[in-house]
């Protein structure tokens, strides 16, 4: 029956990942990041051209009207020579024709003769002044002619030549003027589609080698290290540049590489829990017994006995509570601690009792606290705490042997309040803290000081000291040795109890 769950899990883990795979694949040249860039490149090209045509086709038109002028106004000096004989009228149509208008007028000391005439409409569309032309007038008059106009009557007028008070002026209609305009339209647009595909084709294949290319590298490799993140060869290789692309994948080889050291450890504490969870009712049984003997010891009449047997006791009754304790710190977390006033002292006392310390081996233990010195924490959680800093300096006194610098093999144990934190210091002059134990301080199965260890030690250490509310560090210290420092914040008092404590001392 498992099996078939197992098989069935596993078919809908690899369907999930194939559904995953179809999601990060883009489909077709524009569903990608590159596609998208190329159209929009273009677009914005357009966009831009579009822009610079309105004021250039605006211009094109001037320019136009004001040819047409320059060439009348050469006729109309011709033709005004000429006077006071009237020119012959087939060589006014030539010159009609010649010019592309209607009628020219020459304005010349503030009268105005009509120097040549075809037929003239009845009424004209609408009139130019090109003395005088701002810009937006430009650019609307141009919008203008080129939407709506195409047959319609102009009189268009402006200096001739240099001479201030010479003017010419013409009548003619505006559709070779449009067909101009839009011819220009044309081959503005055809050189803008040009331009806009060979500046995004050149943008294309940058932008592809900069950017979608490392990000494509990116998404492949997040793909294929979700696919088996254990596996190590599915870690980014990241490449070496300072651009924003290389930092992200340095980051992320380095997430991975993180990430596969968690799911290691994850899978390592799993196969312990497994293994603790099989031996820890054994072990109750075992410490149960063992207590049920420990307490027929209290009757001995032996003095030797009488004052050994209490503490041979509640070391055994610690026992039987920590492996009680210890599948619920492998499942989710320590219990809260149960806070009281304490003489630490007395516990520092049974630490030291606890290590059993042999004389013989040269080691001293020191307590430098006050005998009335009290401490608000969790008894059982601060012995703990206290006894695996302590066991750690008695292993690494023990194992470094008398090779001391100064000769003396010492753990000293100091304690201090200062207002409602009280300090406590472990101090040894053993070899030290390395450097690797150094960067995984605090870190279950690789922060250990020695080799064989775990490293749960400070990890559960700390998770104690944090429940209190309070934090541990490791010092720096100038001598040889390792020195922690613990710091235990008393419980905040409520407002109701400070104001009963108030009223009883009163």
């Amino acid at each position: 029956m498992d099996s078939g769950q197992d098989r069935r899990a596993a078919k809908s883990g690899k369907a999930d990942k194939g559904r995953l795979s179809q999601f990060c694949r883009p489909t077709g040249i524009f569903g990608g990041l590159s596609g998208k860039l190329l159209i929009l490149t273009v677009g914005f090209i357009l966009l831009a051209e579009v822009l610079i045509f309105v004021p250039s086709v605006a211009n094109m038109r001037l320019r136009w009207l004001e040819d047409r002028l320059n060439t009348a106004a050469a006729a109309a000096i011709v033709i005004d020579g000429l006077q006071p004989a009237e020119l012959p009228r087939a060589l006014q149509k030539e010159t009609l024709m010649a010019t592309g208008t209607r009628a020219i007028v020459l304005r010349k000391d503030g009268t105005s003769r009509l120097l040549a005439t075809a037929e003239m409409p009845a009424s004209v569309d609408d009139m130019y002044d090109l003395s005088n032309v701002s810009q937006l007038t430009a650019i609307k008059d141009a919008l203008d002619t080129l939407l709506f106009g195409g047959n319609r009557i102009i009189r268009v007028f402006g200096p001739a030549g240099g001479d201030v008070g010479t003017g010419i002026e013409v009548v003619l209609k505006d559709t070779r003027l449009r067909n101009a305009m839009l011819a220009y339209s044309v081959s503005v647009f055809f050189v803008s589609i040009l331009i806009s595909l060979f500046t995004a084709t050149l943008i294309f294949f940058a932008i592809n080698r900069m950017m979608i290319r490392p990000i494509r590298r990116l998404t492949d490799s997040m793909q294929a290290y979700s696919d088996d993140p254990e596996d190590p060869g599915r870690i980014l290789v990241p490449e070496m540049g300072r651009d924003e692309l290389a930092v992200a994948g340095r980051h992320l080889a380095s997430m991975q590489s993180q990430l596969q050291k968690t799911l290691k450890q994850q899978k390592n504490l799993a196969a312990l829990g497994l293994a603790v969870s099989k031996i820890n009712h054994d072990m109750r049984n075992i410490l149960s017994a063992a207590q049920l003997m420990s307490d027929r010891l209290v009757d001995v009449d032996d003095p030797m006995v009488k004052r050994f047997a209490p503490k041979l006791l509640r070391t055994i009754d610690r026992a039987v509570g920590y492996t009680t304790e210890v599948l619920s710190y492998g499942q989710t977390s320590e219990s809260a601690p149960r806070r009281r006033k304490i003489r630490l002292v007395e516990l520092i006392g049974e630490v030291r009792d606890i290590l059993a310390i042999d004389p013989e081996t040269g080691i001293e233990f020191v307590e430098q606290l006050g005998p009335e010195l009290e401490v608000d924490a969790d008894s059982e959680q601060l012995f703990r705490i206290i006894h695996n800093l302590c066991r750690n300096a008695h292993q690494a006194l023990v194992a470094f042997g008398e090779t001391t610098p100064d000769g003396i093999r010492r753990i000293t144990v100091s304690a201090h309040r200062i207002g409602s934190v009280v300090s406590i210091t472990v101090d040894d002059t053993g070899p030290g803290m390395p450097q690797k134990a150094r960067e995984n301080l605090f870190t279950a199965f690789r922060g250990s000081a020695r080799s064989g260890g775990t490293g749960l030690g400070l990890a559960i250490a700390r998770e104690l000291v944090l429940a209190h509310g309070g934090t541990i560090a490791l010092v720096e210290k100038p001598s040889a040795g390792t020195q922690f420092r613990i710091e235990i914040p008393d419980r905040p008092v409520s407002l109701d109890d400070y104001r009963s404590r108030s009223f009883r001392e009163s």
